[in-house]
């Protein structure tokens, strides 16, 4: 039995204990099972499960609904903690149509968020280039404008759900300034002329992953997302919520791997004792829990600041470096507890040390997060000097 006492944290209303605890009887009943060799059918089947089960509304944003990033990272973690395919669908609708959930016109929200949340249609995030990954600003693929539509050159590479989705939201240079302050945001239908799947790619932790080529691709100019020249904005904004529900995911892995190696450590017998007896093990234990309840410390810390309206760019960095860093180490001290049926293909633990390690990567890897720490924290130390000048 999973440990849920985090959700006596003050960080929770009643609602988000209510849905945390539905999701996880109806994730027991419907997800653990769902594997196959075929990851593309999985995944629509997911969306479709999530869609159907009233999940998928918690990612996007109505005219009455503001994106609630607590209930987001609680059913990334706990859809985490069953399925890993799970939580990346899941994720992955609220990523792909998080632009339109925050900067979308009325009519792009109509017409392309009530069927993401039926899991009708399935929804990617297209920022990240061959040569423009964590630099932004490096962003090669162009839009330039032809009248009333926009006409996109170049690639994307890394794009989760690339292959299946039905659209994409797409970053591209539109030149109204240098660097990332000249981007747009465009939602491109797949099927579009002039653009293809160039590549699929396969990882080690299967999902729908795919580049992307765009020649001559022409887009209505009323599927930008946002003003012209605001695509950066539009990207930072998105990513600072679901950059903390990357942690939320994080913290579902490892505590299925601590609860693995807790009852394995309690049942295992060993030179005539318990597994669980031996020190090495209990101060393993107990590594792991502090771990798990820093991350998610952090985590919550920063999804509670944001549904408050607080800026959470320095937040939502710490809880995601911290959390998928924690995990990977919890992981990975499951999988040396259960010494070589750790490392057997489908072993729970197996799966996870697969599962975690691209969540040290992607949407921005450790070492961007510690940047981005550390700019802002030496932002917040230039701005306090200015502020004393001013009031001597």
């Amino acid at each position: 039995m999973a440990d849920k006492s985090y959700l006596e944290w003050p960080f929770f209303d009643g609602r988000h204990v209510d849905l945390e605890a539905a999701l996880d009887e109806w994730a027991a009943q419907n997800v653990r099972g769902v594997h196959s060799p075929d990851v593309d059918a999985d995944c629509r089947r997911l969306v479709r499960m999530l869609g159907e089960g009233g999940w998928l509304r918690h990612a996007i944003a109505g005219e009455s609904q503001a994106v609630d990033t607590r209930a987001i990272c609680l059913i990334r973690e706990t859809l985490a903690r069953h399925n890993g395919l799970a939580d990346f669908a899941f994720g992955m609708q609220g990523l792909g149509s998080g632009a339109i959930s925050l900067f979308g016109t009325e009519a792009q929200r109509e017409h392309y968020l009530p069927r993401v949340a039926r899991g009708e249609a399935i929804a990617a995030f297209a920022l990240s280039e061959p040569a423009a990954g964590s630099d932004v600003a490096a962003m090669a693929c162009a839009a330039r404008q032809d009248g009333d539509s926009y006409v996109l050159d170049g690639e994307k590479t890394w794009i989760s759900n690339g292959g299946i989705a039905d659209f994409y939201v797409v970053f591209a240079r539109t030149g109204e300034a240098p660097g990332a302050r000249g981007i747009s945001a465009f939602v491109v239908d797949a099927g579009t002329p002039g653009f293809e799947i160039a590549e699929r790619i396969e990882v080690i932790a299967p999902h729908p992953l795919a580049r992307l080529r765009f020649d001559a691709c022409r887009v209505p100019a009323s599927r930008r997302i946002g003003a012209a020249g605001q695509g950066f904005k539009v990207a930072m904004a998105t990513l600072d919520v679901f950059r903390t529900s990357v942690a939320a995911a994080a913290l579902g892995f490892a505590r299925r791997a601590f609860d693995e190696a807790l009852a394995h450590a309690t049942s295992r017998q060993m030179f005539g004792q318990l597994l669980s007896d031996f020190q090495l093990t209990q101060a393993k234990l107990a590594e792991m829990a502090t771990r798990i309840d820093a991350g998610a410390l952090l985590t919550y810390r920063a999804a509670w600041q944001r549904d408050r309206g607080a800026r959470v760019t320095k937040e939502a960095a710490m809880a995601k470096m911290t959390a998928t860093e924690s995990a990977q180490q919890v992981i990975d001290a499951a999988v040396q507890m259960f010494g070589g049926l750790g490392v057997t293909s489908g072993h729970p633990v197996e799966q996870l040390y697969r599962e975690i390690r691209a969540l040290r990567i992607y949407e921005g890897a450790t070492e961007v997060q510690q940047l981005i720490i550390a700019r802002e924290l030496l932002g917040q130390a230039k701005q306090a000097r200015e502020n004393e000048g001013e009031t001597r």
